[in-house]
């Protein structure tokens, strides 16, 4: 073994004397300099950042759509929008923008404080799209109803939110009002088209609230305000609403020796959600 590698050693030193005395038998004493050595290198540009992609588009304003009574007592909505002459059941009346930044702290979409600014926002707004005044809608079966992107959306820059309309027909039943709302309350034909009237008297256990194009036995004709700060209890309620009720009764009947009446008091529950007045009835 040692004395291969002294051979192949040997035989190396050989090949190098040898190549070495050919190049110094072909120079001269005009021999040019060797050119200096170059490298050539490919230049790559750097590769771009990705660029972000553009948050969800935000809904339409005057946008319809054809939503079940399911769909709109969810906080969010997929459904694509349709036509407002066709069978849709909702229009949508305002769009905002979602206050998610409170003293330097990004909130959840979903947050009691982001989605409690929209539940005061589209109510605030239903009137003046519907036009008329808050007995109107007070005696009305217009309904406003709300919506924000999905978490998911809300995470790629989506910062709005969508304010409905609908017309409750029935028990969990929607109207399809088949033309837009705005002005509606201001329309004489839609104002009574979607009034709010009953199966029955208020106090009966057949009584349904319907739209007045329904088929229908009792009215809601007058809206009584109620001034407290808390809730009264039924027998103030009671007390604040026979009187006028009574009245108000007289006056739609046709014989005013024979007429019936009724009325209707919000519940502690409905008036911690800011119902803080009742209705009166007749037939109708």
């Amino acid at each position: 073994m040692s004395s291969h590698v002294l051979r192949t050693a040997l035989v190396s030193l050989a090949v190098t004397s040898a190549l070495t005395s050919a190049l110094a038998g072909c120079s001269s004493g005009d021999e040019e300099p060797e050119p200096t050595p170059t490298s050539t290198a490919t230049s790559i540009a750097p590769t771009p950042p990705p660029t972000a992609a553009p948050p969800p588009k935000a809904p339409t304003k005057g946008a319809c759509y054809r939503l079940t009574y399911r769909e709109v007592l969810a906080p969010t909505s997929a459904t694509p929008p349709s036509k407002c002459d066709g069978s849709h059941t909702s229009e949508t009346y305002a769009i905002g923008t979602l206050d998610t930044v409170v003293d330097g702290h990004l909130l959840a979409v979903d947050s009691d404080r982001v989605q409690d600014q929209v539940a005061t926002a589209c109510p605030a707004a239903l009137l003046d799209f519907l036009g008329g005044d808050p007995a109107a809608l007070r005696l009305s079966m217009f309904r406003p109803l709300w919506f924000t992107p999905t978490v998911a959306q809300s995470d790629k820059g989506a910062n709005w939110y969508r304010c409905d309309v609908v017309a409750v027909a029935g028990d969990k039943e929607l109207a399809k009002p088949g033309t837009t709302l705005k002005g509606a309350l201001a329309k004489p034909e839609l104002r009574d088209r979607f009034a709010m009237c009953g199966t029955a008297a208020p106090d009966s256990e057949d009584f349904e609230r319907v739209i007045c194009s329904a088929e229908h036995k009792w009215r809601a004709i007058e809206v009584i305000p109620v001034d407290a700060k808390t809730y009264p209890g039924v027998t103030a309620l009671r007390d604040r609403l026979e009187s006028p009720c009574e009245d108000a009764g007289l006056d739609a009947a046709a014989d005013p020796l024979d007429y019936k009446w009724g009325y209707e008091y919000p519940t502690k529950e409905q008036w911690a959600m800011g119902q803080t007045w009742g209705l009166c009835w007749a037939p109708d």
